[in-house]
């Protein structure tokens, strides 16, 4: 093993830093608080602030501009008021705005608000600085909530919880109330938690007003806000939450979908039933079991351009069952990707927390059970209808001030077949802005021994082993390590990557292995904040990459520069100066192009967005050339009332051979997505696409009811058609009608 001579050394230095460290951090008692007053009856909520018990809280007020200012005074008026009662935290908004008439805000579903004003209230519930919750409103009520941690922000997190706001002539008002048994937090008799208030206001530039100070030279946003005090005996709350389903769909398709002579069969009107209950003793800790789950997804991916990539995509998780505590199993290396589970049969999932140290563990029976083969230079993605159980177990130990060591256990067995897969990870934070992280992983695999469900010729390197499916035993390793300075203008990340050719994460997403990479990321920065720019900088990103017999694979520098300019507007050009590549033994020199990325919102009805590639690419297949040609992107977000949004993008590409001119290809993929919001709960969507590489349109249209994220109700169908030349045309080839019920039973 390549770190096996060197990965004691690491974890005991490791340990020794974090020992250090915890043993001694200086509580900051200088911090500003604000204190939840105890009421003993709910509060009806309107958005107006209207109930008389508001006033017994006393007010705090956003006093910093941090964005584009830096702790300059704040342009307005923000006063924030806390309460609470055995059930819920209540937070009021009174918004002062002396232009009310510029107040952006629309009537959307919930986590597609952020383009609006809106408050932020950020609680670190266990005020350790690892994680926070975000809890956003906009002044239309609608809801957005967030997972922060490191300074990184996840919008898959739902919460239950409840809000109302309402626009006036002086601004804008909002009420929230968020249960306890929404959140995770201490089982202690007096709280304490970590927080800070954010508000936005979008206008000329994204402008951000703060509680506290927002040092830019401090990278721990986390560590920089306040404390709520005054909360008490709530420790004792438990819940259970019930969430039944029921699905009904009919699937109609071509018997053959590549013969437009084959008869349409209308299938079979089908329903499905499942649910899963979920346990709470306490707040810090959940027990969670489902039974034949719906996994299936109301919000379709949208088409990734594919035809020159040599190595699997990544979709974003969007099912609700892998979303809650999905913090605590990421990683830098993704060794667990839960869309490898693909359709179980049941799951069930522990997550907890007690002091310092944070658990969770996960296991699933899947009954399409897919694989993602890795290699040097290219991976393949195969489905199945193989039967696997899957155990995932994670532990991590917080220090506090960002720093934690985790371990991570990962198994997939498959019949005789199996990935065994465990190792170490860390961050560490010292001298104020630098970390040091690291991830250490050991995998031991059997393959599936079945040549007819997979069969390649390619190999893993000089080990021997190759990629058909033919039951051979391997093991590998994987390490990452990381040095990184974040600051107000300087800052650099040097990555080291060292991967072994027969590393394999079943459960996870690590499509390429045989590697060893060196990265090198520097970056200056500068805040003018005149009339027409906020900021900009620019950088340099150079790197080598290795195989594991010691063959330079590629070779790359950089440079690079952004300028965030009045109008909300940003802009990013990079240009690849050297960038040399040997690929399937062919050495390819001087594979130069330059990137463009546009982004604006010059009004609240209108958001663009244009990215681009130019210059010279590598066709990747069996017979490789060096060709030029671009891939670009570009979507039109417009919204003509508060309720209607028309979302439009155009993605293409296309490459041409150097040497003698030969397209290779030259394709596009167009998609609108129309949604009218008829209430905060109610929704109707039309999806339509056209991908012009397999001559392919699909139109998704869907009827949405969401009183919550978890009670839904959905209705709507998909429709499919390939062109098959002439004299068909255009001819339908699938087609899909369903509807779904979850409802959420919480006691």
């Amino acid at each position: 093993m390549v770190f096996s001579r060197y990965s004691g050394l690491i974890l005991s230095h490791t340990i020794f830093c974090f020992t250090y460290l915890a043993a001694f951090e200086v509580p900051d008692t200088a911090k500003p608080v604000i204190r939840a007053v105890k009421i003993e009856s709910d509060i009806k909520l309107t958005g107006k602030l209207t109930d008389p018990r508001w006033n017994l809280a006393q007010p705090i007020e956003l006093n910093y501009e941090v964005t584009p200012g830096e702790n300059t005074p704040a342009p307005q008026h923000t006063l924030i008021r806390m309460l609470y009662n055995q059930d819920y935290v209540y937070i009021g908004y009174d918004c002062k705005d002396s232009n009310a008439a510029a107040i952006r805000a629309h009537i959307t579903d919930r986590d597609k608000m952020f383009d609006d004003d809106f408050v932020d209230a950020i609680i670190d519930t266990y005020g350790d600085y690892q994680r926070a919750y975000e809890i956003v409103v906009n002044p239309y009520g609608i809801q957005g909530d967030l997972l922060m941690t490191s300074n990184n922000e996840d919008a898959s997190l739902d919460m239950v919880w409840e809000s109302a706001a309402s626009i006036n002539s002086d601004g804008w008002t909002a009420e929230i109330a968020i249960p306890f048994k929404s959140m995770r937090f201490p089982s202690v008799p007096v709280q304490r938690w970590g927080v800070n208030f954010i508000r936005t206001i979008p206008r000329a530039s994204r402008t951000q007003i703060s509680w506290t100070r927002i040092d830019r030279n401090n990278p721990c946003l986390l560590c920089q806000g306040g404390f709520i005090e005054g909360i008490s005996n709530v420790e004792s709350v438990t819940s259970i939450d019930l969430l039944p389903y029921v699905v009904g769909q009919q699937r109609d398709a071509l018997d053959d979908d590549t013969d437009p002579n084959s008869s349409f069969h209308n299938g079979k009107v089908t329903g499905r039933v499942g649910g899963g209950l979920r346990y709470s003793p306490s707040p810090d800790l959940a027990v969670e079991g489902v039974i034949n789950p719906d996994f299936s997804q109301v919000e379709s991916d949208a088409t990734q351009i594919s035809v020159n990539s040599n190595f699997a995509l990544f979709y974003p998780e969007k099912r609700p069952f892998f979303l809650l505590g999905v913090d605590i199993f990421q990683n830098q290396t993704q060794t667990f990707y839960s869309r490898t589970i693909n359709n179980p049969l049941g799951s069930g999932r522990v997550i907890g927390k007690s002091g310092s140290l944070s658990f969770a563990y996960l296991a699933a029976s899947d009954r399409n059970t897919p694989f993602i083969v890795p290699g040097e230079e290219t991976s393949d993605y195969i489905a199945t209808n193989l039967q696997s159980i899957s155990n995932i177990a994670r532990a991590r130990y917080d220090l506090g001030q960002e720093a934690f060591l985790g371990g991570m256990v990962v198994t997939r067995n498959t019949g005789p077949a199996y990935n065994y897969l465990g190792g170490l990870d860390w961050n560490y934070k010292f001298w104020e802005n630098y970390y040091f992280q690291g991830e250490l992983f050991y995998a031991d695999t059997r393959e599936v021994n079945d040549s007819a469900l997979f069969s390649n010729n390619r190999v893993f390197g000089r080990t021997g082993n190759d990629a058909t499916f033919n039951g051979e035993q391997y093991d590998g390793s994987s390490a990452q390590l990381m040095l990184r300075r974040n600051a107000r203008n300087y800052s650099f990340t040097f990555q080291y990557t060292d991967r072994t050719p027969t590393f394999q994460a079943q459960d996870g997403f690590v499509p390429n292995n045989d590697l060893r990479t060196g990265t090198l990321q520097q970056s200056y920065q500068f805040y003018p904040n005149n009339a027409w720019i906020d900021s900009w900088g620019g950088g340099l990103n150079s790197g080598l990459h290795f195989n594991y017999d010691g063959v330079r694979k590629e070779k790359w520098a950089v440079p690079y520069m952004w300028a965030n300019f009045k109008g909300q507007t940003n802009v990013n050009l990079s240009y690849l100066a050297m960038n040399d590549e040997l690929y399937k033994g062919f050495q390819f020199t001087n594979i130069n192009r330059a990137e463009l990325s546009i982004y604006s919102r010059p009004a609240s009805s209108l958001t663009l967005q244009f990215d681009g590639s130019f210059g010279r690419f590598i066709k990747r297949n069996d017979m490789p050339d060096a060709g030029k040609g671009h891939s670009i992107s570009f979507t039109a977000l417009v919204k003509p009332t508060s309720q209607l949004e028309i979302d439009l993008s155009y993605s293409r590409a296309r490459l041409s051979s150097i040497a003698t001119g030969e397209l290779f290809y030259d394709g596009y993929i167009a998609r609108m997505v129309g949604i009218y919001q008829f209430t905060s709960e109610v929704f109707l969507r039309l999806i339509g696409q056209y991908d012009e590489f397999n001559k392919a349109i699909n139109v998704f249209p869907l009827v949405s009811y969401k009183l919550n994220p978890y009670t839904i109700f959905y209705v709507g169908s998909t429709y499919s058609l390939s062109d098959f030349g002439d004299p068909y045309g255009f001819k339908q080839t699938s087609r899909q009608y369903f509807l779904k019920l979850q409802y959420l039973f919480r006691s």
